[in-house]
């Protein structure tokens, strides 16, 4: 997408969270979010991005005045980055070593939600996505052998240490890869096709600096990241 029409979609999406109020993306606000679509910012996700910005304001009680899209740019960049550790992107573009990444988070135990925490958030997104069908009735079985997993983790997870924890990690991402394969055979093919679609249009600016092996898992993870948002399934894995 050229600069110029990713500024028109942002100053539309603008205009539909400030309940119609038209709020020009020109000028140096242009030069800002031009600056977006030259760093590869998916469209979706500076949606997200304006969004979250958006809910924070919003809570702060009754608005004052429309919502400016440079008041967004802290917000949209944070979700950008988000997206490539989600998809296995370094800040240049290219794929980043998942080794490497796991070694320092181990080296730093401080970092990073609590592992019982972590489960607990796990259990109550999957018990909604279950409660809500959002997968079909079909799913339901499995989706009750992977929460009946996770429930007896998360009764042992408190003061797990070593070797026991990192076997209860592992195993964590296990039911990761088993989860979106739940979630991947309940899709119609006709939707997992629309999902994968716009997988490619999230990656095509970073495509041609990718060897095909890792866009290929970039292209999975961003599918997964998709699904999960449509099924409200959560991250199994510890982040």
């Amino acid at each position: 997408m050229e600069p110029a029409e990713f500024c028109r979609e942002i100053e539309t999406y603008l205009c539909k969270k400030n309940d119609g109020h038209l709020i020009r993306v020109v000028g140096p606000s242009f030069e800002l979010v031009s600056g977006w679509a030259e760093r590869g910012v998916p469209l979706k996700v500076a949606f997200r991005g304006i969004d979250r910005y958006c809910e924070r304001y919003y809570r702060q009680g009754p608005r004052r005045r429309p919502v400016r899209i440079d008041f967004c740019e802290a917000d949209v960049l944070d979700v950008f980055d988000e997206w490539r550790r989600a998809i296995g992107l370094t800040a240049s573009g290219t794929p980043g070593d998942a080794d490497t990444n796991d070694a320092e988070a181990e080296q730093s135990p401080g970092r990073g939600p609590s592992l019982p925490a972590h489960l607990e958030r796990v259990l109550m997104r999957l018990t909604s996505a279950r409660l809500t069908g959002a997968l079909g009735e079909a799913a339901d079985p499995a989706l009750d052998r992977v929460s009946a997993e996770l429930d007896a983790a998360r009764a042992s997870a408190r003061g797990v240490r070593g070797e026991a924890r990192r076997a209860l990690l592992e195993r964590l991402a296990d039911l990761d890869v088993q989860l979106m394969t739940i979630a991947r055979q309940s899709l119609p093919p006709a939707d997992l096709e629309v999902i994968e679609r716009s997988a490619d249009e999230e990656l095509a600016p970073f495509k041609a600096q990718m060897a095909a092996d890792a866009y290929a898992r970039a292209r999975t993870a961003a599918a997964d990241r998709l699904i999960r948002e449509r099924a409200g399934l959560p991250t199994v894995a510890l982040p």
